[in-house]
């Protein structure tokens, strides 16, 4: 069974391959603007939650130009969504979602196809 699951709706995720090679789960708090410190004597830090948004760090190394290619297409459009399995809840979750700033670096490139990426990596977060 693959790690994670992309696609356009939540009926027609496909697996993401191969593996990432590291996948780092994250729980973001969402503030409320007027969330703060306020001054008294003791700067009272009121947090004020108004929601919790997850997030996941995607690693892959050594990814030939084909995969990179196919994963960076997975995650391109606006939303997607995602299945993975959550740390909080420690069982299999579907959100919808975003991709940050992608990075690849190149490893090496050769012009007959070998080219290889040192890595893949961007965040996922939860719309």
């Amino acid at each position: 069974m693959a790690m994670i699951y992309i696609g356009e709706s939540p009926n027609n995720l496909r697996p993401i391959t191969p593996d990432p090679s590291a996948m780092q789960w994250g729980l973001q708090d969402i503030s409320a603007s007027d969330a703060g410190r306020v001054q008294n004597g003791g700067n009272t830090m009121y947090k004020m939650r108004t929601s919790q948004k997850r997030k996941l760090v995607l690693t892959w190394t050594m990814p030939t130009k084909a995969q990179a290619a196919a994963i960076l297409q997975a995650v391109n459009p606006e939303y997607f969504y995602v299945k993975y399995e959550d740390a909080m809840t420690g069982t299999w979750r579907t959100m919808e979602a975003y991709v940050g700033d992608r990075t690849a670096p190149y490893k090496w490139f050769n012009v007959n196809g070998g080219t290889r990426f040192a890595t893949l990596s961007f965040d996922i977060i939860e719309r």
